[in-house]
């Protein structure tokens, strides 16, 4: 199921890694794609929306 997010406070290549470390956590097969500039991330998994959107937050960024 692909799943479109807005995450706020991503501004490097770091951040870009702990967001989708953070997903790959939930589900190791999961796709993700990060735009830093717009703040889109798109992840591509079965996972339940809740549970990336809070696994995203508990890395310190804000999903909106």
């Amino acid at each position: 199921m692909n799943q479109a997010f807005q995450v706020q406070g991503m501004s490097c290549g770091h951040c870009v890694r702990s967001v989708t470390e953070a997903v790959r956590s939930l589900d190791p097969q999961a796709e993700v794609q990060v735009d830093l500039p717009s703040g889109k991330v798109q992840v591509q998994s079965q996972q339940d929306r809740a549970a990336i959107a809070r696994a995203i937050e508990e890395e310190g960024y804000k999903v909106t």
